[in-house]
């Protein structure tokens, strides 16, 4: 709950800052975590990055300004950030589906982006298992693909990367040059201001083969393992989800900052009772 409180502050502190700067490593220190744990954080809890989450705020109350004041486009754009009327409009657009200019037609409809609430729910929750393993360093090979968070884009375009690899046989490739059965999904190379990072699909390296697949080295850590039963890829969402709302804030541990990775045993992702796992590199507070 104590969490919850915080994320409460941190929007508060955003709704205060909404026409000026909004410090990054200031909302870090409400939530008492690690810039990268509040985003990942924010990401997950609230299913929009907290960059989009400011954004889609500014572009709600620029609309308000120009529809009840007698204020001048490029005044309004300024003021929220834009550096120039072209890529406010753009964003107003995006955000709205009509220009600033033609905000105060008739029969304008225009699209409102509330504040975030978070409440509290006491209720009946499943327990989360995990261990907590050490494992050295270790190399994968495979194919990466840059991705954006902006909009959760990422959790419509991984599956759509997962089908790909998986409908032109890459996957086998990838297992038989590496030696090892079991394929990952790794998240890794985070650029937060970008709304970007590398998701990397692949296997771990066990045998030297001959190939030639991209190869990524991962560096020994501590690890939070947890388990996803369920059909690919809402199963794996949830617990994603679990792990920073509820395992984070009560336990003793954050992350650590490094790639975190999902663990593909053989067998069918669609079943109901397809297990793998999540593995969060971590560390104590």
């Amino acid at each position: 709950m104590e969490m919850l409180y915080r994320l409460n502050e941190c929007i508060q502190y955003i709704e205060n800052n909404l026409e000026g700067d909004i410090d990054m490593n200031e909302l870090a220190r409400l939530s008492f975590s690690s810039k990268f744990h509040f985003q990942r954080l924010f990401s997950l809890v609230t299913g929009y990055t907290v960059s989009d989450y400011i954004r889609k705020r500014r572009l709600t109350l620029a609309a308000q300004e120009l529809i009840n004041g007698d204020v001048k486009v490029i005044d309004v754009a300024y003021k929220h950030g834009y550096e120039t009327p072209e890529s406010f409009s753009k964003a107003f657009r995006k955000a709205h589906g009509v220009s600033p200019s033609k905000v105060k037609e008739p029969g304008t409809t225009l699209r409102a982006f509330p504040r975030i609430s978070f409440q509290i729910q006491l209720k009946g929750e499943v327990e989360m298992d995990y261990k907590i393993v050490d494992k050295e360093a270790f190399h994968v090979i495979g194919k990466g693909k840059r991705v954006s968070t902006a909009n959760g884009q990422n959790t419509k375009d991984i599956p759509l990367f997962w089908d790909e690899v998986n409908s032109t046989d890459l996957d086998k490739k990838m297992c038989d040059a590496a030696g090892n059965d079991e394929m990952v999904g790794i998240c890794m190379e985070f650029d937060h201001p970008n709304e970007e990072f590398t998701y990397f699909i692949g296997a771990e390296e066990k045998s030297e083969n001959e190939h030639t697949l991209e190869g990524k080295d991962i560096p020994a850590a501590t690890w939070a393992v947890f388990e996803s039963i369920g059909p690919m890829p809402h199963a794996i969402q949830a617990v994603w989800k679990r792990i920073f709302s509820e395992w984070f804030p009560s336990t003793g541990y954050e992350h650590a900052g490094g790639p975190e990775f999902e663990l593909y045993p053989p067998g069918n992702p669609n079943d109901e009772n397809y297990r793998c796992e999540i593995w969060i590199p971590i560390m104590k507070k």
